[in-house]
């Protein structure tokens, strides 16, 4: 398992490097002038000339991605164009708040999909799958943002349970963080568990069918313990595989999110730094989005690998 994680390890490094010198590059290329977010429009032509020289930006991409590299590699992630704050404090203050949203979406999706899942599969063909099946449709059709707007009308302005936007530490205040993070949760776990309920509900089919789990009841197993010792081991594998899968798009979810609910994090970060051509926190916050991307990826090899020993093969 050791030398399996290794070399997963390894693998992710150029990864690593190829993917964050294409998004570095792909930032320079965009259309717009940052040397306006600090001179403004009556700047003169010679003196953005020389605040693109005295900041590097006339220089060729390999040069500015190297520099930029090697600044990373010693701590220091440059400071915002726009309000000179250092990025790395930046960072410090918003990865939290991502990194709940994401984490807590992630557990509210497994807790809905994958008993509702199980519960259909057992419940083949009869009302109770039928009606799993529809709510797990309604999910998945429903937009994100969609479901954000319906989530504050109904919760915020029609019944006035819980605040429509805004952050709180939950080191400062649990009870108001959670109150805040409930329609954020709900507006990214929802529609991931449909998926999650489908992709579970067809693994459990496939695995009920399968001659070892006729062989366990013949043998006298319990149903509880068919379904969770026999038929959901073998049919975790594929669950896991969507789970990994969608928590890229659950990182595109959260940018929508945090702008539709005003929280300070990552997705919030790169929004405004596209806006103001701010590349410095713009850069830094992809390159988190990436990190922890390919973690969660890793993270899902190795649950291969845990629940199949072949894999590490």
């Amino acid at each position: 398992m050791g030398r399996y994680v290794l070399r997963r390890l390894l693998h992710l490094l150029p990864i690593l490097f190829v993917v964050s010198f294409v998004v570095f590059a792909m930032l320079l290329l965009l259309p717009g002038d940052p040397t306006l977010t600090l001179l403004g429009d009556q700047a003169t032509q010679a003196q953005r000339a020389a605040l693109r020289h005295a900041m590097g930006f006339d220089q060729s991409i390999p040069v500015q991605y190297l520099r930029w590299l090697l600044r990373l590699l010693s701590g220091d992630f440059g400071r915002s164009l726009r309000t000179q704050e250092p990025v790395g404090e930046m960072l410090a203050t918003r990865v939290p708040v991502t990194l709940e949203l994401t984490v807590l979406s992630m557990v509210l999706s497994v807790a809905i999909g994958l008993p509702l899942g199980i519960v259909a599969s057992l419940r083949r063909g009869r009302p109770t799958d039928v009606a799993i099946r529809v709510i797990g449709t309604s999910g998945i059709a429903l937009p994100h943002f969609w479901a954000g707007i319906l989530l504050i009308m109904l919760l915020s302005v029609r019944l006035g349970w819980l605040p429509p936007s805004g952050y709180v530490p939950i080191w400062v205040d649990p009870v108001a963080n959670l109150r805040l993070m409930i329609m954020p949760c709900l507006m990214l776990g929802l529609s991931l568990s449909a998926l999650i309920l489908r992709q579970t509900r067809a693994a459990m089919l496939q695995a009920l069918s399968e001659d070892y789990i006729r062989t366990a009841r013949a043998k006298g197993a319990s149903a509880l313990r068919v379904v969770i010792r026999h038929a959901l081991r073998n049919a975790l594998i594929p669950i896991v595989s969507v789970i990994g899968l969608q928590f890229g798009a659950l990182i595109g979810g959260v940018v929508i999110t945090e702008m539709i609910f005003s929280l300070p994090g990552l997705g919030r970060m790169i929004i405004e730094g596209i806006f103001n051509r701010d590349f410095a926190p713009l850069q830094a916050a992809i390159l988190f989005v990436v990190i922890g991307t390919m973690t969660v990826n890793l993270l899902t090899d190795l649950t291969y690998a845990a629940l199949d020993k072949r894999v590490q093969l």
